[in-house]
């Protein structure tokens, strides 16, 4: 499986961004796209998950109510919505594939793209 991801960029706190993970490849198999991010001098902390299987979705507490990931499976592509982003969301996303969102190891990720919240 091969992912690229797009759309990190400088923005505000409060503001809003939408980073794009698109997949291709063995995508029927490994269908369930995670986010993670990482800055340095800090452990990788994973953000979100949408399971291929059923569509269910998980996120990390410091995002929940703020951050929404969906998918859009015709373009094997999946977003992460992100509002009202505060400085501590400053890092660089990567977004990852694997069978589901269990796997305590995800097995394919794509570069990362830099998020960056200042004003």
């Amino acid at each position: 499986v091969q992912l690229q991801a797009f759309g990190g960029g400088l923005v505000q706190p409060g503001g809003s961004l939408t980073l794009a993970c698109a997949a291709s490849g063995s995508t029927s198999i490994y269908n369930t796209i995670a986010w993670f991010r990482q800055t340095p001098g800090k452990e990788r902390e994973g953000v979100s998950c949408i399971n291929g299987g059923d569509g269910s979705t998980n996120y990390a507490e410091s995002v929940k109510g703020r951050f929404t990931i969906s998918r859009d499976s015709a373009k094997n592509t999946v977003y992460l919505q992100m509002n009202n982003l505060k400085p501590d969301d400053t890092a660089v996303y990567y977004c990852a594939a694997d069978r589901n969102c269990e796997v305590r190891f995800f097995g394919f990720w794509g570069q990362g793209t830099l998020v960056t919240v200042s004003s």
